[in-house]
């Protein structure tokens, strides 16, 4: 009898035992499925964040330093995506598995969304653009400009007239600079190939009153007309790589996706991951749903 009594004594503390230790492994695997589901969060805002600089980034070195943040961010995403479905699986969370497949789906189109915006966003063709017409186009123009300011005319006669065409000239590069900033910033093909046949008005402009200014100037003007002359050559010839880099709009297109269907695309998966965190929230150490 007593051995009887010891023995179901002992059996009694050996259950006791067992089941405290399911506990503690239940509730190591609903602390492990948090705290990943908190991380995936993380690195989820981060690759968002990071990305969003991406595109606005000024030069291409954080261009580039910036879109490599957000997919190796978008990486540890996966990866705590890969490490939570197992944890959720073995608590048999079957409603928190779904929104975490639903999540993956979302991640999986954003990723593809996002994979676009920093490509484009790393070619930068806008800014490089921009920093033609503010730079090298800028100086060209401006010695244009400053070698037909100081022409002298064959005669006091045809002072007017020389003054004239010089400041005819100067004007119709100007016109073309003021097209150069609108045609950088426009997405629109129908917009960009209308400014463009003004630039090529305005060119020819330039270059025939170049031509009417050969025999008007004095001799000791005519290496300043030559100076002129090349000052308009490598002009135009920035203006055209201008014009195939802002055609390309790389900067712009990849702004627009990333309001457009990327935005929509985010906010999916962070709709996924808030439902995910509240419904871990709601699971007991028991791995029973509290009510």
């Amino acid at each position: 009898m007593r051995f009887l009594r010891a023995f179901l004594v002992l059996s009694a503390a050996a259950a006791v035992g067992c089941g405290q230790e399911d506990v503690n492994v239940t509730l190591q695997k609903v602390t492990t499925a948090r705290e990943l589901a908190a991380h995936l969060t993380v690195q989820f805002t981060m690759a968002s964040d990071a990305a969003n600089r991406a595109v606005m980034a000024d030069t291409d070195e954080t261009s580039i330093t910036f879109a490599k943040e957000s997919r190796d961010a978008a990486a540890a995403v996966q990866k705590d995506v890969d490490e939570l479905h197992p944890t959720l699986k073995a608590l048999d969370y079957a409603d928190e598995d779904k929104l975490l497949t639903e999540f993956a789906t979302s991640f999986s189109e954003y990723r593809r969304l996002d994979e676009n915006v920093l490509a484009l966003a790393v070619e930068n063709t806008n800014l490089k653009a921009q920093r033609l017409a503010f730079g090298p186009a800028q100086d060209e123009a401006d010695k244009f400009r400053d070698a037909l300011k100081s022409l002298s005319p064959i005669s006091p006669a045809e002072a007017w007239h020389v003054n004239a065409l010089a400041a005819e000239a100067t004007m119709t590069i100007r016109e073309i600079q003021v097209l150069q900033g609108p045609h950088i910033a426009d997405a629109d093909e129908a917009v960009m190939t209308r400014m463009e046949k003004e630039m090529s008005t305005s060119q020819a402009k330039a270059q025939n009153s170049l031509v009417a200014l050969r025999p008007l100037v004095a001799s000791d003007s005519r290496a300043k007309l030559v100076t002129a002359e090349g000052a308009l050559k490598r002009f135009m010839e920035l203006n055209t790589q201008l014009i195939a880099l802002s055609r390309r709009n790389t900067n712009v297109h990849s702004l627009m996706l990333s309001l457009d269907e990327k935005r929509k695309a985010t906010l999916a998966c962070q709709d996924k991951l808030r439902e995910l965190q509240a419904a871990l929230g709601k699971r007991g150490y028991t791995g029973i749903r509290e009510r």
